[in-house]
C-alpha cells in the first residue's frame, strides 16, 4: 500500500497544541512508511474561516518543518465536486432527496428523542420531487451494526439504529463536513485517517458515504486528546494554546516536535527523540487510548536539552535581536559564555536576559539588589586588585590561579571580592564563574568596569 495521510485543519483560529500534534503523527506516519502526507484546508465554514488563520496555520507548520508534500487542498474550492457525489448517491439510493420544513423537521426531531429513535424523514421513501427547495440526507440503516477497527481504539461498534439520517447537501446546494471530508479524503487517495478521537463518532457516519459511493474506506486512527496538568480537557485556562505563542516564549522547533510526539506515543522510555528516530520508531500501535497530559515543565526540561545541544553560533542568532547589541565585540563575548549560559537556561530568551552585561560597554546598570555589594571596604578591595590584574590575553585556568594568589597574598577571601567583583562588572548578583566573566569581557574591559562602577 502507498500510505497517503493528510492533515485538515478549519481556518478559524491559530494552530493549537492538538493540531500540531495530529499533523506530526500524520507526517510521521507518512515518513515511516515512505509515503505521502498532505494537508488539507477545511474552509467550508466561510463565515468564520479568515486568511490570517490560514497563514497561521501555514506559518506554525513550517516552523515545526510539518509542511505537507504537495501544495495544500482549499475544501471550499471543491464544492461542484462535493454536490455532484451528493447527486450521485440519490441515485445509488444510498441518500435521498428530503423537503422537510423546519417545523416538520422539529417535530420528527421532537418525536425521535421522546422514543429514543434516530431521526428519519418521510421523504426517505418518496419518489415525487415537489418544485421546492431540498436537502439531501443519507439513508442510514434501521436495524444492524457497524464495526469499526480503529487502529488505536480498537474494535468499536455502534447501532445502527443510533445513526440520524444526516443532512450531506444544504438547501443552498452546499456540502456539509460529513460529506466533504469524505470526498476529499478519497480524491486525495488518503489511505489512513489520523485525527483525534472527537471525530470517532463521525467514523460511523462517513463510512455509510464511503459504502455508498462503493469506495474503499480508509483505515482510521483515533488519537486521544491533550488534557491540562489538572486531568481536564485542555483549554484557554491553561495557557497559551497556539504553536506560534510558544515559539514567541522562545521554545526551539524540534523540543517542540519532541514532546508533542510523546504525548500519547511512546517508545520505551526514550525522552530525547531525534526526528530521524521518530521516523524510524513511530507506529499507531504505540499510540496510548488514555489522554495525553500537558505539562510546561516538561516541556522546558526538553527544550534545554535541545538549547545545549545547539552550535553556539546558530544560538546567537537567536539571541542577537533580543538583547540590541551595542558592542563590536558582543558576538564573541556572549559565545565565548554560551557553554556557561546555556546551562543555567530553558529557552533562548533566558539567554539573551542573563547576557545583558555583555552586549554594551562601560559600566553595567547595578540591578538594585547588588548595589548594597559596593561598599566603602569592596570598593577598597577592588581598587587593590585593579592595580594588579594580570596582563591579557586571560583565561579562566589563569585567572582562577591569579585570584587565589592575589587573595592570600592580601590576606583576604573569596567572599571578600566574589560578588563586589561580580556586582562591578555585571550589575548583577548572580552570573555565570566570575572567571569565566572576566575571561569574556577581556583585561581592557573588566578593568575599565571597575573603574566607572567603583569611580576610580
Amino acid at each position: 500500500m502507498n500510505v497517503v495521510t493528510r492533515f485538515a485543519p478549519s481556518p478559524t483560529g491559530f494552530l493549537h497544541i492538538g493540531g500540531a500534534r495530529t499533523a506530526l503523527f500524520n507526517w510521521l506516519f507518512a515518513r515511516h512508511h515512505g509515503g505521502t502526507y498532505l494537508l488539507r484546508i477545511e474552509d467550508t465554514d466561510r463565515a468564520r474561516s479568515t486568511a490570517e488563520a490560514i497563514e497561521a496555520i501555514h506559518d506554525g507548520l513550517s516552523w515545526l518543518g510539518l509542511e505537507g508534500d504537495a501544495p495544500a487542498v482549499s475544501q471550499s474550492a471543491q464544492a461542484p465536486r462535493h454536490a455532484e457525489v451528493a447527486m450521485q448517491l440519490v441515485e445509488a439510493g444510498a441518500a435521498y432527496r428530503c423537503y422537510l420544513s423546519d417545523s416538520e423537521l422539529e417535530s420528527i426531531r421532537e418525536k425521535a428523542r421522546a422514543e429514543g429513535k434516530p431521526v428519519r424523514s418521510p421523504w426517505r421513501d418518496r419518489t415525487d420531487r415537489p418544485d421546492a427547495a431540498f436537502v439531501v440526507r443519507m439513508k442510514m440503516p434501521n436495524d444492524g451494526v457497524m464495526t469499526i477497527e480503529d487502529a488505536v481504539q480498537g474494535s468499536v461498534t455502534v447501532q445502527h439504529a443510533q445513526l440520524d439520517d444526516m443532512v450531506i447537501l444544504r438547501a443552498d446546494g452546499s456540502p456539509t463536513y460529513m460529506l466533504a471530508v469524505v470526498v476529499d479524503d478519497h480524491d486525495m487517495g488518503v489511505t489512513h485517517v489520523i485525527r483525534g478521537d472527537d471525530h470517532l463518532n463521525n467514523a460511523f457516519r462517513q463510512t455509510m458515504v464511503y459504502r455508498g459511493m462503493g469506495w474503499d474506506v480508509p483505515v482510521f486512527a483515533h488519537i486521544p486528546l491533550i488534557h491540562g496538568a489538572d486531568g481536564a480537557k485542555l483549554s484557554k485556562r491553561h495557557g497559551a494554546l497556539g504553536v506560534d505563542a510558544y515559539r514567541d516564549m522562545g521554545f526551539l522547533p524540534d523540543a517542540m516536535v519532541n514532546y508533542l510526539l510523546r504525548l500519547g506515543w511512546s517508545h520505551g522510555d526514550e525522552e530525547i527523540i531525534s526526528r530521524e528516530d521518530a521516523m524510524a520508531w513511530f507506529g499507531l500501535d504505540r499510540v496510548g487510548k488514555a489522554p495525553a497530559r500537558f505539562d510546561m515543565d516538561k516541556l522546558a526540561d526538553i527544550n534545554s536539552h535541545y538549547l545545549r545541544a545547539m552550535d553556539d553560533g546558530e544560538l546567537w542568532a537567536l539571541v542577537a535581536p533580543l538583547v540590541t547589541p551595542t558592542s563590536p565585540n558582543a558576538e564573541e563575548r556572549v559565545t565565548k559564555l554560551m557553554p556557561l549560559l546555556k546551562e543555567r537556561a530553558k529557552t533562548h530568551k533566558d539567554i539573551a536576559a542573563a547576557a545583558g552585561f555583555l552586549v554594551h560597554d562601560g559600566a553595567p546598570e547595578i540591578q538594585e539588589d547588588a548595589a548594597g555589594l559596593l561598599d566603602e571596604n569592596a570598593v577598597t578591595n577592588l581598587h587593590k586588585l585593579l592595580g594588579d590584574l594580570p596582563e591579557g590575553p586571560w583565561e579562566a585556568e589563569t585567572l582562577q590561579t591569579f585570584l587565589k594568589d592575589w587573595l592570600a597574598e592580601n590576606g583576604l577571601k573569596m567572599k571578600d571580592i566574589g560578588l563586589p567583583l561580580r556586582a562591578a562588572l555585571t550589575g548583577t548578583k548572580q552570573s555565570p564563574s566570575i572567571v569565566d566573566v572576566m575571561a569574556a569581557l577581556g583585561p581592557e574591559e573588566a578593568a575599565d568596569r571597575i573603574r566607572k562602577t567603583c569611580k576610580i
